[in-house]
């Protein structure tokens, strides 16, 4: 079986939920604290054990490489002032993966990005997908859960989360059968369904572990007639034919696409952080909140 050694983050969207700041800004380069979005997703990947890490973006998003690259004036400076831990941090950005960007011309959505790796991905090979809204406060990284039962069952391996009643008819639900614990062997890919009609509260989340196959089936999925193009269209035709799992993943999940997960997810890492901690918790104190 071949390792996991290659991650896709798609990295494509206007992030239309947080204007003005990103008309400017891609939203993957907001920062948590200190460091970006898109850092936290190569690093989890990095330390799940990828080496290679393909981006695909589009125009205005020439930020995201420039952070990954080098910068010979800042370092230079940090150099000169003695500033050797900022030097180091910024200095270990250009090396931390081999990474390679491919431009979508249109935001096109999880398909169309993933289908234009198809080139960086040899036959038979599995990667990794993270998509840049989800990020995890765990010891044991989603990416490293998901590489793990991917090698127990040499199969496609979904990360997923429950979600309330009244949220079903805005998701893709996953109706599964146990297959081991903590690992769901899918049944079916049910598309915004009404909570009525499926007992499954699961959502399938932007963390994946895919094997080649899954361009074939992007290609059929995108010859669909009419209708929005998702990456569960291919997962439903897949399943049919292949077995596709789901794993109920541990951790604690921050959704950076919405502006109250970001802001959870920038507290949460500032309370971990030594000397903002106990600034934190009292001015929260301070406000009064009950």
């Amino acid at each position: 079986m071949k390792k996991v050694t290659k991650c896709i983050i798609p990295a494509a969207w206007f992030g239309t939920r947080f204007l003005p700041a990103t008309k400017a800004l891609p939203k993957e380069m907001f920062p948590i604290i200190d460091k970006p979005v898109m850092q936290y997703l190569v690093e989890e990947a990095v330390n799940a054990g990828c080496t290679d890490i393909i981006i695909v973006t589009w125009r205005n998003k020439r930020a995201i490489e420039d952070h990954f690259d080098s910068n010979y004036e800042l370092e230079k400076i940090l150099e000169r002032d003695g500033k050797m831990k900022s030097l180091e941090k910024v200095k270990s950005l250009n090396t931390i993966a081999n990474i390679a960007y491919v431009r979508q011309p249109y935001p096109r959505w999880d398909w169309d990005a993933i289908l234009r790796t198809k080139s960086f991905i040899a036959e038979g090979e599995p990667f990794l997908v993270l998509f840049w809204d989800d990020l995890i406060d765990n010891s044991e990284s989603a990416a490293s859960q998901l590489i793990e039962t991917f090698y127990r069952k040499n199969a496609p391996i979904i990360s997923t989360i429950e979600v309330w009643d009244d949220e079903v008819s805005s998701y893709w639900i996953i109706e599964s059968v146990e297959s081991e614990k903590e690992v769901f062997a899918v049944k079916k890919f049910l598309e915004k369904p009404d909570s009525k009609d499926t007992k499954s509260r699961c959502w399938v989340i932007w963390k994946y572990v895919l094997t080649y196959e899954i361009f074939d089936y992007l290609e059929k999925a995108s010859k669909k007639e009419s209708g929005e193009i998702r990456l569960a269209d291919a997962f439903e035709i897949m399943r049919k034919e292949k077995d596709i799992y789901w794993l109920k993943i541990k951790w604690t999940r921050f959704d950076t696409w919405s502006k109250i997960g970001f802001l959870k997810a920038c507290i949460n890492e500032g309370l971990k952080k030594d000397g903002m901690r106990e600034e934190i918790v009292d001015y929260i104190k301070s406000l009064g909140i009950k």
